[in-house]
């Protein structure tokens, strides 16, 4: 068998994920019918929890920014681009965790600058930094558990602030509290206006 060689000198070039329906089963398994969706409610039920949790902001400011039709690329320096060409960073926190707690949680967000990710010359690049244009930090903020609903936006509030503010402020710090992220000029939005306040800190 022939082996065909990528661009980038790669033997096994980038594969190319096609987005999933949820029907697709699972073959050879004798008589057990299960489908992917199946495995979708086992695996990420949990949309308390930080990682899960996670996923579900990016796809929630993707949503805001109407780019849902595509897939989430996990090996991307950034989580989201833009129609306009925005890269965003998206963060959340929370005040309740699906775990049992003696207090609520406090907000804060992971800023670390990081080494990203070049695909096509298949190696990292050599500056650490703060990989996009802007920062959405989303925060779950219901408080009640008995309705906590992470799938209700209105139990969400967002902040957005353009990666240039935040390297101003804070250049190498690797956390930040919600008050800091105020301090420093974070905007507040709700999801209606999330759109629209993306573009404006995102193109400064």
């Amino acid at each position: 068998m022939e082996m065909k060689i990528a661009k980038n000198g790669c033997s096994y070039p980038a594969i190319e994920i096609k987005k999933k329906t949820g029907n697709e089963q699972f073959l050879n398994a004798g008589g057990d019918v299960c489908t992917l969706r199946d495995f979708w409610a086992w695996a990420y039920s949990d949309l308390i929890g930080n990682t899960e949790r996670g996923r579900l902001a990016e796809f929630i400011v993707a949503m805001a920014l109407g780019i849902t039709e595509g897939i989430s690329v996990s090996w991307d320096k950034y989580d989201l681009l833009s129609k306009e060409g925005i890269r965003i960073e998206v963060k959340t926190s929370a005040y309740l965790q699906s775990w049992s707690q003696q207090n609520l949680s406090k907000i804060s967000f992971g800023i670390q600058p990081t080494y990203g990710w070049d695909s096509i010359a298949n190696e990292y690049d050599t500056e650490q930094k703060r990989q996009s244009d802007v920062y959405v930090f989303c925060v779950l903020k219901h408080i009640d558990q008995a309705t906590l609903n992470p799938l209700d936006l209105s139990q969400w509030e967002f902040y957005v602030l353009s990666t240039a503010t935040l390297n101003k402020a804070v250049l190498g710090q690797k956390t930040i509290s919600l008050n800091k992220l105020l301090n420093i000029g974070a905007k507040k939005c709700e999801y209606a206006k999330l759109y629209e306040t993306i573009k404006s800190e995102g193109t400064r």
